[in-house]
């Protein structure tokens, strides 16, 4: 780090391999360095592109502001009160922040890596619930970093590389592995968290090959490693191309103006419903990028320990804004028929589940059916199949003060990041949020980060997870491959 000017503090400066930038001094004393850039920005012919280096600078780079983010559609209005998504208009968008408590080649300091969520399609570094400060505060490097989205970052065309938000991750990581020494992490050891579409893109990052080396821990919350069909994905951009009136390519896609593909995609994403397994924007199979199922890739990289868990009610954040409960509930047993349907379950396992949660209506039957489709089951079966090194399990079961979320998909993120206090963490969690219990959830990702114990035992398989939050319950063992449940009062 260069020396500020007259001991200036308030201005820390560090060296990267592109030039000097310049950040602030929080109130905690820790450096937090906003917007640098690790890959140039995808324009022009670079829209469909890999990521290509930055270019170097002159002089100090002011790093106060975060970058912009990628371009994206505006959540639903029923999503968009409820999941803080700002916009920072600009080209720029492949940038990364650094949150450090001391700048300095010397300190070695564990380094945790961010990926947000959005369903591959929203989301940024710049949601303030995903500040970096508390894990400065409390020993940790933080990082977090802007990828492309929808159609520029998932989007499958013929004449482009496929899966370019992750090769934008892995490029965000390889400026990590080459940068973060001089900011005062260690490189060596490195924890790649996310949560939702975020921690599907580390299911794929354990997988991809180009990613070998580039951590050495990770935390999977709220998603598990999956590919969608080619076919699926395929079709939102022939959706698009159809609306524009253009051939499905890239390079036709890079010849039409941006605010057109945006508001075509916003038309093809209100058609989507990758809840129910049809057309979406998401990573694929591909000999280049993932030539491995990203689950049994995951599981064959057992010597990465895992951090890996969702909450008890994951499926109230997609069904009860949209009245989806209501209409599920309407349905009856028709609902659940139609659940156990999509999730592959048997009739032995919605009674089960009824005997774990009486008196649950047909809407959370269902809804706990897809749960366990999409991320209990495939998050179970990655922890059981690896032996070389160990997996912690969690489930975070505090219901949302905002009637009828409960325990919701995203919840828990002011909670490991320790932002309740952040007035967009209230538009989740509600007004009085706990913080007692995010100061041991937030204890808990640092104690995985410094020393890859999170402070309970492995998972071996067979056990209940690691609760936090919930009403005082009872476990109940459920016999043969299903989970372990919870008997609510």
């Amino acid at each position: 780090m260069s020396a500020p000017a007259d001991g200036d503090r308030a201005r820390p400066r560090v060296r990267t391999g592109s030039g000097t930038v310049e950040g602030r001094t929080d109130v905690h004393g820790s450096a937090v360095f906003r917007g640098i850039p690790y890959a140039a920005p995808p324009v022009g012919a670079l829209r469909f592109a890999a990521p290509a280096p930055p270019a170097a600078w002159e002089g100090v780079r002011d790093a106060g502001s975060f970058g912009p983010t990628a371009p994206k559609v505006p959540y639903p209005d029923t999503f968009a009160a409820l999941l803080p998504d700002p916009r920072i208009p600009g080209d720029d968008c492949l940038t990364v922040n650094v949150w450090t408590p001391d700048p300095a080649p010397a300190a070695r300091l564990p380094v945790m890596v961010w990926l947000h969520g959005g369903a591959h399609t929203r989301g940024s570094s710049a949601v303030p619930v995903y500040d970096g400060a508390a894990f400065a505060r409390d020993g940790v490097v933080l990082v977090s970093c802007n990828f492309r989205l929808g159609v520029l970052g998932y989007g499958l065309f013929p004449d482009a590389p496929a899966n370019r938000g992750l090769l934008d991750q892995i490029a965000a990581l390889e400026w990590v592995r080459d940068n973060i020494e001089a900011f005062g992490g260690d490189p060596a050891r490195v924890t790649v968290f996310g949560e939702s579409a975020g921690a599907i893109s580390i299911g794929a990052l354990l997988a991809a090959p180009r990613a070998t080396g580039l951590f050495s821990q990770a935390v999977l919350q709220s998603g598990a490693p999956e590919v969608l069909p080619r076919d699926k994905v395929r079709a939102m951009v022939r959706r698009m191309a159809s609306l524009l009136k253009v051939e499905a390519t890239a390079r036709a896609f890079a010849a039409t103006p941006l605010s057109d593909l945006l508001a075509a995609q916003a038309v093809v994403l209100r058609k989507s419903s990758p809840l129910m397994g049809g057309p979406a924007f998401g990573l694929v199979a591909d000999p280049d990028t993932l030539p491995v199922d990203p689950l049994e890739g995951a599981a064959a990289r057992s010597e990465v320990p895992l951090l890996l868990g969702w909450t008890r009610d994951e499926y109230r954040l997609w069904l009860a804004p949209t009245g989806g409960m209501r209409l599920l509930d309407r349905l009856g047993p028709l609902a659940v028929a139609l659940a156990r349907y999509r999730s592959g379950k048997d009739r032995a396992d919605v009674r089960a589940l009824r005997a774990a949660l009486p008196g649950a209506s047909p809407a959370e039957i269902a809804g706990q059916l897809l749960t366990d489709r999409l991320l209990r089951d495939p998050l179970r079966r990655l922890a059981g199949a690896r032996r070389a090194a160990p997996s912690y399990v969690y489930e975070f079961g505090w219901p949302s003060g905002v009637p009828g979320l409960g325990a919701c998909h995203a919840l828990e993120l002011g909670f490991v990041f320790d932002t309740l206090r952040v007035p967009e963490a209230s538009w989740l969690a509600g007004p009085d949020a706990p913080q007692a219990l995010a100061e041991e959830m937030h204890a808990a990702c640092v104690r995985f980060a410094v020393g890859g114990d999170p402070g309970w035992a492995p998972w071996d398989g067979n056990g209940p997870p690691r609760m936090f939050g919930g009403p005082e319950s009872k476990e109940e063992r459920v016999e043969g491959p299903r989970a372990i449940r919870r008997v609510l009062p």
